[in-house]
């Protein structure tokens, strides 16, 4: 059965490329690819597959459960766990061969206990909070970090932290973080405690921070081809994984004055082609978006008309006459059409982050 809907298609040639982009901006490095909250909704086995094989990468989940999901799947990468790690994803981190994120003292005492219980303990990275005020151990109690490291014989692989505003114009509190982390890296090597990885750097600080690229860098948003923020200078060329787009499933002529959607908010200045898409915004598709929105069809922008329903929404395509089957695009890059998701995001208050990972419902995912 060819079921018609909503659907997200993923263009890996983009993401590839994006990645190569990226490589050639940071240099020589590990690169973290971020495919969390399902790869930012983009899907993260088919993220994590396209790009497997390429040299260097790791992999950063959220959930051990997202984890389990790409090991299951096949994907021998690493993979790194931003979650604070509980006792008992330690047997499941040794199996699987997953990375833990220590940020707290009973994390180590854990880790050290497993070690002395069973000789062995997963690969772990130790976090700092230098301002995020999230995970991460205090800077005021690094001394008693690295001494008890250090005397249980507990060598993490890595040491990060995150910074809270590199996305932003403002740099001062980003600079106040970095100097932080760089602190406690001075401490470290007064323990001798070394580090296979250090990093520090997302997407906003590989764009506006590059005091901050250490041998490891994460990426998540500037990976799918989306700036982090309108107030980094996107120095990466980068083009849109996504492009989220719903088939047109009927099509009328209506007479001027004719009230579309719930609430009547809308209605037509002339005789016009009202066409119903089959996409809501139980969908993915972002409500508030009707007020000033539009789609795109064969290269032309046409208004959202009135409020979008939870499976269709309505365009006024005015005096164009819309073939039933074919697609209308509502962001990112597709056949000639483009309207990016920062434009978007900005003119409804909201970000990239909440709209790429909101696409789910019946929203298919096609690879291309």
């Amino acid at each position: 059965m060819n079921l018609i809907g909503p659907k997200a298609y993923i263009n890996t040639g983009r993401l590839k490329q994006n990645l190569w982009n990226i490589r050639r901006h940071v240099g020589d490095r590990t690169i973290m690819c971020v495919v969390k909250a399902n790869g930012y909704g983009h899907g993260a086995i088919q993220i994590a597959k396209a790009i497997s094989r390429e040299p260097g990468i790791i992999f950063g989940v959220f959930a051990v459960e997202e984890a389990v999901e790409l090991r299951e799947n096949g994907l021998e990468n690493d993979i790194f766990i931003f979650s604070r790690m509980q006792a008992e994803f330690i047997p499941k981190a040794i199996e699987l061969n997953l990375i833990l994120n220590a940020c707290a003292m009973k994390d180590l005492g854990a880790l050290a206990q497993y070690k002395t219980e069973h000789q062995s303990v997963p690969k772990f990275h130790i976090k700092f909070d230098t301002g995020m005020t999230r995970l991460g151990f205090d800077q005021k109690d690094q001394n008693e970090i690295f001494s008890f490291i250090k005397e249980s014989g507990l060598k993490p692989q890595g040491i990060y932290s995150h910074f809270a505003t590199a996305d932003e114009g403002d740099l001062s509190y980003a600079e106040s973080q970095l100097n932080q982390f760089n602190k406690i890296l001075e401490t470290s090597k007064s323990y001798e405690i070394e580090f296979t990885y250090i990093h520090c750097s997302n997407s906003g600080a590989i764009l506006n921070v590059p005091e901050a690229y250490f041998n490891l860098i994460r990426v998540g948003m500037l990976l799918y081809g989306v700036s982090p923020s309108d107030e980094v200078p996107m120095d990466v060329d980068v083009e849109p994984v996504m492009s989220f787009c719903g088939p047109i499933v009927n099509v009328r002529k209506v007479i001027a004055g004719t009230q579309v959607s719930y609430g009547g908010v809308y209605t037509t200045k002339k005789d016009t082609n009202i066409g119903v898409i089959q996409t809501g915004f139980s969908d993915g598709f972002p409500r508030p978006w009707y007020e000033k929105g539009f789609v795109s069809y064969k290269g032309q922008h046409f208004r959202i008309a009135g409020r979008v329903c939870m499976d269709q929404l309505m365009v006024d395509f005015g005096d164009t006459e819309p073939e039933e089957g074919e697609e209308v695009l509502f962001f990112g890059k597709k056949d000639g059409n483009e309207i990016p998701v920062e434009m978007i995001a900005k003119e409804i208050a909201s970000t990239t982050y909440i709209l790429l990972t909101a696409i789910h419902g019946r929203t298919k995912r096609v690879v291309i």
